[in-house]
């Protein structure tokens, strides 16, 4: 073996080494802030309406400062009379969601917003099972409330987290969860947010430092901000929580302040 292809393996083997040292530690880093990690509920004295969160580490709100710069606690934040159940937790699947529905402490709410799909993308859960996973939810959803909103993470491949060749599985992944959403989405009668977007057009990795936690892979509070924009946009949430509950039209959302930028992404943990 001649020097030259002696150096080029050393310096192969060194990449490898240092990438999964970095990769072990943004793991790490990971699991820190699911242990710290607390989801959103709150019981207002005179609520008007109620919200029922389903889903993984980002309905949770792992990555933001604490539970009240998750999705669910800016939500509430602009929703004085809005009362929010929230039951998701770090690791979920969609096949774990329907437990999450039977728990819920109320059997009717004005609305649902699940959010889930990151380890699906993560944990390579087969196309069938997942179309099979996101039917029995949504059927089940459905029956608890008028209005499901159902967000998935966007384009995992972009999370600081992972590096190419997986960045470009964890793409081709995030694409597939997308349609298969859409697609069930518009069977069931669901609200479908989008936050899947090329690399090119996505803010979370052109403003990679500001809109992403310390583990590269959550939304950070900023991050959290332009998801819950992005849920007030794409979905009839904002109109249906502020009719209330039996069509009650005491106001309960403030208005939404429109952030510096558009869009998201980011899996659960």
């Amino acid at each position: 073996m001649n020097r030259t292809r002696i150096v080029i393996l050393a310096a192969a083997g060194l990449a490898v080494a240092t990438l999964a040292g970095c990769m072990a530690q943004r793991l790490e880093t990971s699991r820190n802030l699911a242990r710290q990690a607390e989801p959103f509920s709150i019981e207002p004295s005179r609520a008007r309406a109620r919200l029922l969160v389903i889903g993984d580490s980002t309905a949770v709100g792992t990555g933001a400062s604490g539970p009240e710069m998750s999705v669910a606690g800016q939500l509430a934040a602009r929703s004085p009379e809005l009362a929010i159940d929230n039951l998701a937790r770090n690791g979920a699947r969609f096949e774990d969601l329907e437990a999450q529905l039977e728990a819920a402490p109320g059997q009717r709410y004005d609305a649902i917003l699940i959010m889930a799909g990151g380890n699906d993308v993560l944990r390579f859960t087969r196309e069938s099972t997942l179309r099979h996973d996101i039917d029995g939810v949504a059927l089940r959803a459905k029956s608890m409330a008028p209005l499901v909103v159902i967000m998935p993470a966007g384009n995992m491949g972009n999370a600081p987290f992972f590096l190419p060749p997986v960045s470009w599985i964890m793409t081709s992944r995030s694409q597939t969860l997308h349609a298969v959403v859409r697609e069930q989405a518009a069977l069931r009668g669901l609200a479908y947010v989008n936050l899947y977007k090329p690399k090119d057009d996505d803010p979370f990795a052109q403003e990679s430092d500001r809109l992403n936690a310390a583990d590269g892979l959550h939304p950070s509070d900023d991050g959290y901000a332009l998801w819950l924009h992005e849920l007030l946009e794409q979905s009839p949430l904002a109109t249906v929580l502020a009719m209330g509950h039996v069509g009650s039209r005491v106001p309960v959302l403030a208005e939404m302040p429109v952030p510096p930028t558009g869009s998201g992404r980011r899996p659960p943990g």
